[in-house]
């Protein structure tokens, strides 16, 4: 570790020199050494000598090592810890965000504004909130004050935390599309395929009615009771979010579908099939997809007693088996225009899951039949009612001649027919069937989109009672999911074990006789290898020097 100086020539023909700390490495190619600047001092003429003569004087004592000659004489060496505070997860977020352009995306949104505000900065600090330690708005002051290093933020106030979310809410497409733009290109993202589903998230606060948007609905998360949003998201292939939408708690899968592909047209995705679950699969829904040269894969509902779907159940013909433990059949239903091209998707290990989930339901429902027969009276009759209207065990009963409930052998018979099968539609005719069965089975990575947005970005409850503040948090938790994703496919590893990694390198701050220093911890193996799966360069080592 040295000290030395660099010299820049400038436009008048003088010359100012800057003081840097530094050491030489080996390039791990050539082998030959390169300087490493662990500070920059600043410029010649401005520096403090006479603070850097005793920082130097400092460090002779803190090692033990004699001073040179003539220098006074030696005293006690005193380093005091003042704090340390968690620096890695922060740190590689903001370098991911930087690489990706999310940050310049924002800022060039800002150029004919006039904040005085740290927008950019604060966005980002409410979204590595949301990856690292999920709070409240307000909690966030405490955090980016006691626990954690946000680059470039000292501190962040809940007020600015506000109004850089409305900022994000008025430039919420636009950001979203040139972000997406941006991370396709750098990370060559595949956008042939897109998969698209929805969920719910509800809220608790003070005020539990109903308004125009927190409405109550069919809930995912199982809380009809309280008013709550719906949130669609576009993913692609990968799992890394592309898209994200908001709409009332009452929407309902349907009427969605229009209103995302009108929206991801102008967004040059090229030949674009788009996937979706059995929710969204109307007839006017396929149509709209279909639109302007689109196709998709969609799921069937198999009991749904449609025509088709049975004739393509009932279809001859024997399962041909491809990857990932999947058998299928193709089955074309009807000619012509009117054609339908199905494909019929078996899973071998999922039927007898199917099977075993299935047996164990009998065992139980024939319990409870045994029991009813010993009830009668009112007793009877509602035991009866709850257990004809149960939402598992209706599906295997039936009632006979005389009233009585009676496992029902044909049903049962029905359902071993469909163990460990799905069945699929698909407009591309030019698609193979094993094509369409993985990029339908990639529909799981949606699911999975969600529930990283409920357990580890903590989405709900939302506390939030005005509308443009819960489409900012849900563009605020769009933004993580994204960066969650792509640190898990680089890394090939869980955001929890990134996390629980990172958050271990600390920025620690010294007090010394000559001033402060603020120096990270050094790198572990497995954290330098995180780094390295991301394409990062290691974080500076020091990060302040104060002499006094």
């Amino acid at each position: 570790m040295y000290i030395r100086q660099i010299s820049r020539k400038n436009k008048d023909g003088t010359v100012t020199r800057y003081v840097q700390l530094a050491h030489n490495e080996r390039h791990p190619v050539t082998g030959t050494p390169q300087a490493k600047i662990l500070y920059h001092f600043g410029r010649a003429d401005e520096l403090d000598t006479v603070g850097l003569k005793r920082l130097a004087a400092s460090i002779h004592r803190f090692i033990g090592e004699p001073l040179p000659s003539g220098s006074p004489p030696p005293r006690s060496a005193t380093v005091t810890l003042l704090k340390s505070k968690a620096l890695g997860g922060a740190w590689l977020l903001d370098q991911l965000w930087k690489k990706l352009g999310i940050g310049e995306a924002i800022t060039r949104r800002l150029a004919d504004r006039e904040f005085r505000m740290p927008v950019e900065r604060a966005i980002f600090a409410m979204v590595a909130n949301r990856v690292l330690d999920p709070g409240s708005k307000l909690a966030i002051e405490d955090w980016v004050d006691r626990e954690v290093v946000i680059p470039d933020l000292p501190a962040f106030e809940v007020q600015h935390g506000y109004r850089a979310m409305d900022f994000l809410l008025e430039s919420d497409e636009s950001i979203q599309r040139e972000v997406f733009h941006t991370v396709a290109d750098l990370l060559n993202l595949e956008v042939d395929l897109l998969f698209f589903d929805t969920t719910s998230t509800y809220f608790e606060t003070e005020e539990s009615e109903e308004d125009a948007f927190r409405r109550t609905g069919y809930s995912k998360d199982h809380r009809p009771d309280l008013p709550q949003a719906v949130i669609g998201f576009a993913v692609t292939r990968d799992g890394i979010p592309i898209r994200c939408w908001v709409w009332p708690g009452n929407t309902s899968d349907m009427s969605v579908v229009p209103e995302v592909k009108k929206d991801l047209i102008g967004w040059k995705l090229g030949r674009v099939i788009t996937v979706v679950d059995r929710g969204f699969c109307s007839e006017d829904n396929l149509r709209v997809l279909q639109q302007t040269g689109g196709h998709y894969i969609a799921g069937e509902k198999m009991t749904s007693g449609k025509p088709t779907v049975e004739a393509a159940l009932a279809h001859p013909g024997r399962f041909k088996t491809v990857r990932d433990n999947l058998e299928v059949k193709e089955i074309v239903v009807g000619d012509g225009e009117a054609r339908t091209r199905y494909v019929l998707v078996r899973n071998p290990d999922e039927a007898k899951r199917d099977a075993a989930r299935r047996e164990k339901h009998l065992e139980a429902l024939r319990a409870e039949l045994a029991r009813l027969k010993e009830l009668d009276g009112d007793t009877h009759t509602k035991a009866h009612c709850r257990l004809h209207s149960h939402v598992t065990y209706k599906r295997y009963l039936k009632i006979d001649k005389r009233g009585n409930l009676r496992i029902d052998l044909q049903a049962v018979k029905a359902m071993e027919h469909l163990d460990g099968k799905y069945l699929l539609r698909t407009s591309d005719d030019t698609l193979s069937t094993e094509d369409v069965a993985l990029g339908y089975k990639q529909l799981l990575k949606v699911e999975s989109a969600f529930r990283t947005l409920k357990q580890s970005l903590e989405l709900r409850p939302v506390y939030h009672r005005k509308e443009e503040r819960i489409r900012a948090h849900v563009l605020l938790c769009w933004l993580g999911l994204m960066l969650i994703r792509i640190i898990e496919n680089q890394t090939g590893q869980t955001w929890r074990e990134v996390r629980s990694l990172m958050q271990m390198l600390h920025l620690v701050e010294y007090r010394l006789d000559a001033g402060t220093l603020c120096q990270r911890t050094q790198l572990t193996p497995e954290q330098q290898a995180i780094v390295s799966a991301l394409g990062l360069k290691e974080p500076q080592q020091i990060w302040d020097i104060s002499l006094l």
